[in-house]
């Protein structure tokens, strides 16, 4: 398609300066350009100005005139639709897609009819239920383009039309196909949900994950890429709702199976089962991580970024077992997944010749293959390397050659996979399938876009030709769509020219065409593609749409719709075919696991199932279609995959041509996958192979601008003369106006609802326009500007005049200080030099004094100096002295001892040698020898004995000296042996480690003394630190004392400030709380309303003529209310009281463990005194059933029916009253529990103030008790003595034993008291008959006594084997508890032995510790019921006594009104008559007609002009008189009654506000009676002394009120929804749309989207006094009603946050009212409810608050948005609003003149820059359906219920006053 069209606009001959066009650009492809000089026809060129002020020539063809593009004004820049442009073409669409996705970040946008998505490659927060949720119900083009808008304007026009819809998503791979059919589907899936529980919406979104993981892989373009095409149909009922769903496949890509690109993968459910091989029930699977096997390992990386697949894998396992699919089959399917990988790692192994090829018998991958499968192993083995040729005559068996093994081993698990592919569909389908009658259904098409790669092969052959059969659907819709609009608008239709295709389609799939002639190849024995193709070549060389090319003689050209594709012929055939081997899959057949089997059987199913290969794409079809497929010509045409894909194709295109298509154009923006990047060459080429510029181009040809007339002449209002805004007809305003502008009337034509404008026109209009702007502006520019200079000029002269004066007076004041200082400084002068001539005076003086006393102390130190010195020399003199006297006195005392020494030498000399001489004579050696002998003789002997020693010393020395000898030698080989192992020298080595031992110990002295010297530094660094910090510490408690000063005065402010936050955090936590419960109370009434409907649809159905069963009371009791009545269980009171406490948490409730403990275990008493009780029943039933078999005699049959019957009632009754005391002892632990829970969260009432009411209700409560049981026992006294009376008279006794025995608590021996009774009876009865045997009737008396006696006995025998029984039970429960806690031991102890010794002794002193705890409970339980009886039995004496005193009075009263009782007794019905008491009495049987009257038929408008609320007056004064008379069933029924009744008039008029708002008013008054009439002080403080004695007197209706106040909630919240249905259709249109400030908003061009199909004729815009009126009217409605001034706050609180919520959401979902104009339209509508809010005193409600996001919004729409410091002002003021809706806002800020301008992007970013710090949630839109918690204040009635008057139009004239 040539771009550069002519019906796009292009320049005009003469075009001025200054205009803007586009020219083509090699890589930008467009580029916008300005003219800097003006064009004349005839120029060859253009001078042009690109936006980076470059100046270019550009030549113009003269021949051609081809000239540029023409660009569109600024303000119609970034349009939703890009029909909205006024030039339409090529750039400008691409201009306009590129600046909404970079600059707004908004990744759709409409195209006429097609939505175009730009995948933007990262997950954006535009998919939530939020969103679903404001897209629903919407019209398509109100809202932003959104995948949501189409799915809603799919889903609204099969409603309405009743007819099937279509979504069909297309695109390249990687664009986002799929994400946008699964967001359809979830869209759908939310809207439509199913009514019944099958919950399908959720199996047919569950089925996503499984097509994703066996049906999706990533490629180079695509992490998740769509490996095949499907189209779902979702089948919805006559209600709408999703019944089911169906599935269809096209064309899934086998050839993945066996062989993947680099950088791809195989499909997802390999590589996520490899992720899971370690778990336990896939090790017989035996696979491991993927890189180990050939099919998932050849892409090369096996991980995707930021994908885990295992959680991919749980997910579908998941989705598997939600579907249905048995975990046996799920554990089959990954068997026969495993076992592929297996195959394609199969080694083959080559033989020498070549020719053959074999498998290794202990091949692993093999044996686990046929494991798997269980399929023989020598078969498999044998086939998989030979294959069979079967002749006319003779059946061969031939070896196959390596390649020929492989391929066929490719085929066998490609045909596996896609096999498996096909029952997995088909199991889906099942699983989505209905038994329901489908009424309509939606179809979501997820089909492959136009492809083009360098290699184009059969599947980019088959996906291309499926695109031109859906591009030629979508070209008719489209060329449809114009026609209807114009025929519908009665514009005269000319003939638009558009591309069809059908050559194209017909050269494909025509007789003799491509595909023909493909199948007619494939039958020839030989056939091959080069013949194929040739031809191809001989039978459409002639085709437009077919080319030769040059180079090649094995490939051809096909022109398609988009572009010229060239596919290479090469493996046609052989994808044709798609041939496996018939034996390998016979083999399969075999297999002895039944889903293998069950998937290679041959289907039933007249069109096959073949199976393709290749590159690209190959196809698995399974269809399903109502419609009989086509009849193939031959049959040898349904083994081809291109005859299977055709028949496909028609059979998609029938569906599609039948219902109403809605179409999504997927656009991928650039190939490296980076988000949010636009590269304009990517996008053009889709944007031309999808459709989008086909549409522009057909849409161009007629009149693409369309404008209502409204809204253009709001528009262009301003062109409109005066004299012609006379008329009030704006048709005709139009009609001239546009006449005058547009002199050409083909440029423009008249419709019955629009004006269609050519294209170029509206941006001509808009050209005119602006130049009105641009005139107006500059006129009201010059008189401001004069005003401006007028005003500057008088104010420069005033503030001339000003300053003059200042002046003059200035310089005046000037000389005056000038004299003034002039005669203070001769003054100052001559004390100055005064002073001077003093100060020189006093400085001569000072110098000459201190000269003369330096002088005088020099003198005086000289003469000391003199002194000094002389006496220092004689000192030196004296010691001088000294010391040369005591040197001569040594010198002469050395000399005298040296002559001494000498002196005795000589002597000494002179002895030494007489001495000498006598020495040497004989006597002297004789003195010597005096003794010798006997020391040589000693000596002798020592010496033998040492001689001895020394023998056995050297013997010991030589065998020790051997053994060394011996030892050493070993120690040298030993030693020699270990040098030879080591290598090395050991002295070195140990050398070396005593040196590094050295150097280490040197080193660790060094450190030492290092670590010392640091020490020494620290110590005094800390000795002066903590100096330091003394004198701080002094410093600080003087600051500290002066800051306590400051602190006294401030801690009063602070307190308050305390108090406050505390109020509020505690107000806060309160609402939380509130709310919560609110919203169980609710989701309670939504379940309570489904369940009542569920009954009614139940009861119609099994109603039958002649046979109705209604309900009991009882049991519609217990249906239609939610309190707990006489017969609650007490373990369900139980269970509540410890929600309540775990939910207000441990810390909050405060609990005592004490306490918690002892509501357990009260909690395992009472039910298994309730399981006793039942058994007693149980086998008092059995006993009474054996009894009535006994035959006996008639009389006495009856006696013991009497008997039975009222030995029953009072069991009854005993077990009643025990159940009672039961269910009042666990009411007051609950009680306990639930005010220490609630006692931190009080805030206006003390601990005190709450417990003195509660001791006063258990007091009440046990005096009631006691006078019940004292009432019964007087009536059963009273009915046994008038049955004694009448059984005496009475010939037949007819005793009714029920009667006889009411309710009694008090315990009595039951048999004794049967026995005497019927004694009495049978003697008073049956005397008269015994006087025929003795006249005195002594014998009779006797007989009757023995009886009596007898039957006494048998009574005592049947209660001792009672007794028995109930002994032997009670000992076995005993036994079986026993064993229970041994259980419990044994396992603790066997616990205790698996811990540690210091677990164990833990764990025992805990077990003791619970012991102890449980026994001492026991024992305060034991304390606390004797001390409760104790109190019992003091009140029953009291009360005993009381009893007495009054029967006596009351005696005595008796007799004296027995005797004036005629004459007193009309007096006395005077009397009440006059003296009404707020009473009001009926009997039983009115209460339905009570109920009816009074609730069921009341209509509010009956009660006009009486008292507010007087419904619930009456019903109170009903429940008075019941509780006056202590009638507790009447009380209960009544209640029941009225709560029932009031549930079904709710119902019943669901959407009438009135009757809602006169029912909550009458159940919150009855609500208060309840309160302030019950007799509790803190409701009753505000009472009269008249009121108090209208309290209630014996019955305590607690649980009523909580009741009543969940029934008030429920009709709150039904008032609430019912007000918001009404409000909601109005606020867009009043709040945004309609022009409360006239000619403030102007309208923008719109496109297609406002023409929907959706839209209903008429005007329904609302403005805002249609709101105010509706508010107005729910205003008075329910002050009429007499609600409470509280409850109509909160209700006006919550509409106008509806207002706020459901405005501010449109806002941020609507670029068209992102404007100033609309800003300023808001803060007017906000401030007129504002003021609205204060005329009718409802300021103080919080509503104003509730719309302060609102307001910011407004606020942010007219700030300025350019510098920083207006971004600060935005964040500082946009505190309620959300980082993201200021960013929303600013993004889809919209100028409606060209005068405004947009925001950028850098100020945006600015903003996200300063909001970061923000915890803002991450939700777009407010919850519109938030309802904030209700609050029922207590609001007491001034009223007295004996100054009500009862109307006769109530028709209550059964009720009696009393």
């Amino acid at each position: 398609m040539d771009p550069k069209s002519s019906s796009f606009p292009v320049l005009h001959r003469n075009t001025r300066q200054y205009t803007r066009v586009w020219i083509p650009d090699p890589d930008e492809v467009w580029r916008s350009a300005e003219l800097t000089k003006d064009y004349k026809e005839g120029d060859r060129s253009l001078q042009l100005k690109l936006e980076d002020e470059t100046i270019r020539e550009y030549p113009v063809d003269a021949q051609s005139n081809h000239l540029p593009f023409l660009r569109n004004p600024d303000i119609l820049v970034g349009e939703n639709d890009l029909t909205a442009l006024s030039y339409l073409h090529e750039p400008a669409v691409l201009h306009n897609l590129k600046v909404r996705f970079l600059e707004s970040n908004h990744i759709y946008t409409y195209c006429g009819i097609v939505l175009v998505a730009i995948n933007p490659y990262e997950q954006l927060p535009i998919y939530g239920q939020d969103v679903i949720y404001a897209y629903s119900g919407q019209n398509m083009g109100d809202m932003d383009p959104h995948i949501f808008a189409v799915a809603e304007e799919a889903y609204k026009q099969m409603a309405r039309d009743e007819k099937n819809q279509s979504i069909i998503v297309s695109g390249e791979s990687g664009a986002g196909k799929t994400v946008s059919a699964k967001y359809a589907m979830r869209y759908f899936a939310t809207v439509g949900g199913s009514a019944s529980e099958t919950n399908i919406e959720e199996k047919v979104l569950a089925s996503s994950p499984i097509m994703e993981a066996i049906g999706n892989a990533k490629t180079t373009r695509n992490d998740n890429s769509s490996r095949f095409g499907k189209y779902i149909q979702i089948g919805f009922d006559k209600r709408y709702h999703i019944i089911g769903a169906n599935m269809r496949t096209y064309l899934l890509e086998k050839s993945r199976v066996v062989f993947q690109a680099d950088d791809e993968r195989n499909y997802h459910i390999f590589y996520q089962l490899c992720a899971a091989a370690s778990l336990p029930e896939f090790k017989e699977l035996a696979l491991t991580c993927a890189e180990d096997f050939f099919y998932t390992s050849q892409g090369g990386d096996t991980s995707i970024e930021g994908v885990d697949d295992a959680k991919d894998f749980e997910k579908t396992r998941q989705a598997f077992t939600l579907l249905g699919v048995r975990e046996s089959h799920q554990i089959s399917i990954f068997k026969i997944i495993a076992s592929i990988l297996h195959l394609g790692s199969v080694e083959i192994q080559a033989e020498r010749d070549g020719d053959s090829c074999s498998i290794s018998p202990q091949d692993e991958h093999l044996n686990n293959f046929c494991r798997l499968l269980g399929v023989e192993h020598s078969q498999m083995e044998h086939w998989l390397c030979h294959r069979k040729l079967v002749t006319t005559s003779e059946t061969y068996v031939k070896t196959m050659s390596v390649q020929q093994v492989v391929n066929a081993r490719n085929a066998l698990a490609k045909h596996i996979y896609a096999q498996l592919f096909g029952w997995i569909v088909e199991h889906i389908n099942k699983a989505l399938h209905t038994s329901l009658k489908q009424h309509s259904f939606i179809g979501v098409l997820d089909i492959y876009g136009f492809e083009t790669f360098e290699v184009n092969s059969f599947e980019q052959f088959c996906i291309n030709y499926a695109n031109e059969k859906l591009q030629q659907q979508f070209n008719s819709h489209v060329f449809k769509l114009e026609q209807e609009e114009y025929m519908k608008e009665q514009i005269p239709w000319t003939l638009i020219d558009f591309y069809d295709n059908q050559p194209c389609i017909d050269l494909i799939e025509a007789k003799l065409g491509i595909l023909d002639l493909l199948d007619e190849e494939c039958k020839v024995p030989k056939g091959t593609d080069q013949n194929w193709a040739q031809k191809l070549y001989d039978r459409h060389s002639s085709s437009q749409h077919f080319q030769k090319p040059r180079m090649s003689n094995t490939a051809f050209i096909v022109v398609h719709f988009a572009d010229k594709v060239e596919y290479l012929s090469d493996g046609f055939l052989e994808k044709n075919r798609d041939t496996v081997y018939e034996e390998q899959i016979n083999i399969l057949k075999a297999s002895k696991f039944p889903l293998v089997a069950d998937l290679f059987h041959d289907d039933k199913d007249p069109v096959p199932t073949p199976t393709t290969s290749g590159k690209g794409s190959s196809s698995k079809i399974n269809i399903r279609s109502a419609r009989p497929p086509m009849k193939p010509s031959n049959k040898e045409h349904k083994k081809t995959v291109g005859h299977q894909f055709r028949t496909s194709l028609h059979l998609l295109m029938e569906t599609l041509n039948a219902t109403t298509p809605h179409y999504v154009r997927c656009i991928k923006p650039n190939d490296e996958k980076l988000p949010f990047h636009f590269d304009p060459k990517r996008a053009v080429q889709q944007l031309r192979a999808c459709g989008v510029l086909e549409t522009i181009r057909i849409s161009a040809a007629g009149y693409p601008s369309r404008w209502p007339y409204h809204d253009f002449f709001n528009r262009y209002r301003v062109l409109v003369r005066k004299k012609d805004l006379a008329n009030t007809d704006k048709k005709a305003i139009c009609k001239s106006v546009l006449e005058n502008l547009i002199k050409d009337p083909d440029k423009f034509q008249f419709g019955r609802t629009k004006i269609f404008f050519r294209a170029g026109q509206v941006a001509y209009l808009e050209k005119l326009r602006a130049d009105k702007f641009r005139a107006a502006t500059i006129m009201i520019q010059k008189t401001v500007r004069g005003w401006l200079q007028k005003v500057k000029y008088r104010r420069l002269k005033k503030a001339t005049l000003t300053l003059q004066k200042y002046c003059r007076g200035h310089l005046a004041r000037r000389l005056a200080e000038h004299l003034r200082r002039t005669r203070a400084a001769v003054v100052l002068q001559k004390q100055y030099r005064m002073r001077r001539a003093r100060l020189a005076y006093l400085h001569v003086r000072r110098a000459a004094v201190i000269i003369q006393a330096f002088t005088r102390a020099m003198f005086v130190r000289r003469n000391y100096r003199q002194v000094l010195m002389e006496h220092k020399a004689t000192v030196i003199q004296k010691h001088a002295r000294g010391w040369m006297a005591r040197r001569r006195f040594w010198r002469l005392r050395g000399a005298a001892i040296i002559i001494q020494c000498a002196f005795r030498r000589l002597k000494a000399k002179q002895e030494l040698k007489a001495l000498k001489i006598e020495a040497r004579s004989a006597e002297h050696l004789k003195r010597l020898n005096v003794g010798m002998e006997n020391k040589v003789v000693q000596l002798q002997r020592k010496i033998d004995d040492q001689n001895k020693e020394f023998k056995t010393l050297s013997e010991q020395l030589s065998t020790v000296t051997s053994t060394h000898a011996m030892e050493v030698e070993k120690l040298k080989k030993e030693l020699a042996h270990y040098q030879q192992n080591q290598g090395g020298d050991t002295s070195l080595r140990l050398q070396e480690e005593v040196a590094s031992l050295r150097t280490e110990l040197q080193r660790a002295h060094s450190e030492r003394k290092v670590l010392e010297d640091a020490h020494s530094r620290e110590k005094d660094e800390l000795r002066k630190r903590v100096a330091d910090l003394e004198q701080e510490n002094a410093l600080l408690k003087d600051e500290k004392e002066q800051l306590n000063n400051q602190i006294l005065c401030q801690s009063k402010d602070e307190f308050a400030q305390n108090s406050v936050k505390e109020n509020l955090l505690m107000k806060k936590e309160l609402e939380e709380e509130r709310s919560r419960y609110q919203n169980l109370v609710k989701e309670y009434s939504r379940l309570e309303q489904r369940y009542d409907n569920l009954r009614d649809e139940m009861t119609i159905i099994k109603q039958t003529p002649g046979h109705r069963r209604n309900p009991s009371n009882q049991s519609s009791l217990e249906s239609d209310s939610n309190y707990p009545s006489i017969s609650t269980s007490e373990v369900g009171d139980t269970e509540d009281a410890l929600q309540q406490v775990e939910e207000m948490g441990l810390e909050k409730a405060a609990m005592d463990m004490t306490v918690f403990l002892k509501l357990q275990k009260r909690v395992r008493e009472l039910e298994q005194e309730r399981k006793k009780l039942q058994m007693q029943l149980e086998k008092r039933e059995q006993q009474d059933s054996r009894k009535a078999q006994v035959e006996q005699p008639k009389n006495d049959l009856d006696l013991d029916q009497d008997a039975d019957l009222a030995y029953n009632s009072l069991k009854r009754q005993e077990l009643e009253s025990e159940n009672k005391k039961l269910k009042n002892d666990l009411n007051e632990l609950r009680k306990a529990v639930a005010d220490q829970a609630t006692q931190n969260n009080s805030t206006h009432s003390s601990a005190d103030s709450y417990s003195l009411p509660l001791n006063q209700l258990k007091l009440a409560n046990e005096e009631l008790e006691v006078r019940k049981e004292e009432v019964l026992i007087l009536r059963t006294q009273i009915v046994s003595a008038d049955q004694r009376r009448l059984s005496s008279k009475s010939a037949e006794p007819n005793i009714n034993a029920r009667t006889s025995w009411p309710n009694s608590e008090k315990h009595v021996d039951q048999e004794d008291a049967i026995e005497a009774y019927h004694g009495v009876c049978q003697t008073n009865s049956k005397t008269e008959d015994w006087g025929y045997l003795n006249e005195d009737g002594e014998l009779g008396l006797a007989y009757q006594g023995l009886k009596q006696v007898a039957r006494l006995l048998e009574a005592q025998l049947q209660a001792q084997s009672l007794e028995h029984e109930e002994e032997v039970e009670r000992l076995k429960a005993q036994v079986e508890s026993l064993k229970e806690e041994m259980d419990k031991q044994q396992q603790t102890f066997c616990q205790t032995l698996l811990l540690s010794p210091e677990a164990q002794v833990e764990f025992g002193v805990q077990q003791e510790i619970s012991r102890l705890t449980n026994e001492n409970l026991d024992l305060k339980e034991l304390v606390e019921k004797l001390e409760k009886n104790e109190r019992k039995l003091k009140k029953q004496l009291k009360i005993y006594m009381k009893k007495v005193q009054d029967l006596e009075a009351a005696q005595a009263l008796a007799q004296s009104e027995r005797r004036r009782h005629e004459l007193t007794r009309q007096v006395t019905v005077q009397r009440k008559e006059k003296d009404f008491q707020g009473m009001l009495e009926y009997h039983k049987e009115d209460e339905a007609l009570l109920i009816r009257n009074l609730v069921t038929d009341l209509k509010p408008q009956m009660l006009s002009g009486t008292v507010p609320c007087l419904p619930a007056y009456i019903l109170y004064m009903c429940i008075r008189h019941a509780d006056y008379t202590n009638d507790d069933l009447k009380v209960h029924s009544l209640l029941t009654s009225t709560i029932n009744g009031i549930k079904k008039v709710l119902k019943k008029h669901n959407d009438d506000f009135e009757m809602t708002s006169f029912w909550l008013s009458n159940t919150c008054r009855l609500l208060h009676c309840l309160k302030q009439y019950s007799g509790d002080e803190g409701f009753m403080t505000q009472n009269t002394a008249k009121q108090n004695e209208h309290c209630l007197k014996n019955f305590d209706l607690t649980e009523y009120r909580q009741v009543l106040s969940d029934l008030s909630i429920q009709i709150y919240q039904q008032l609430i929804k019912i007000a918001e249905g009404v409000l909601q259709p109005m606020i867009v249109s009043a709040m945004l749309e309609n022009e409360s400030i006239q000619g403030l908003s102007g309208v923008k061009p719109t496109g297609y989207r406002k023409r929907s199909s959706s839209m209903v004729d008429g005007d329904n815009s609302y403005c805002l006094e249609a709101i105010i009126r509706q508010m107005n009217s729910f205003h008075t409605v329910l002050c009429d009603q007499g609600l409470d001034p509280e409850i109509i706050l909160q209700v006006f609180k919550q509409l106008f946050y509806m207002i706020n919520a459901v405005t501010l959401n449109n806002l941020l979902l609507r670029k068209d009212v992102c404007s100033w104009s609309t800003g300023m339209q808001l803060r007017y509508n906000i401030s007129q409810l504002e003021e609205w809010l204060r005329g009718r005193n409802l300021q103080q409600s919080g509503a104003v608050q509730t719309m302060e996001p609102l307001i910011q919004a407004a606020q942010l729409l007219q700030l300025k948005k350019k510098t920083r410091e207006d971004a600060e002002a935005i964040c500082s003021l946009c505190t309620s609003l959300s980082t993201q809706q200021i960013v929303k806002i600013l993004n889809l800020y919209t100028p409606l003149n060209e005068f405004e301008e947009r925001v950028t992007v850098a100020f945006i970013r600015t903003i996200q820059a300063q909001l970061q710090e923000r915890n803002d949630p991450q939700q777009l839109l407010l919850d519109f359906k938030h309802m904030f918690p209700v609050l029922f204040p207590f609001n007491p009635s001034s009223l007295t219920m004996d100054s009500i008057h009862i109307p006769a139009c109530l028709n209550l004239e059964f009720l009696n006053e009393v």
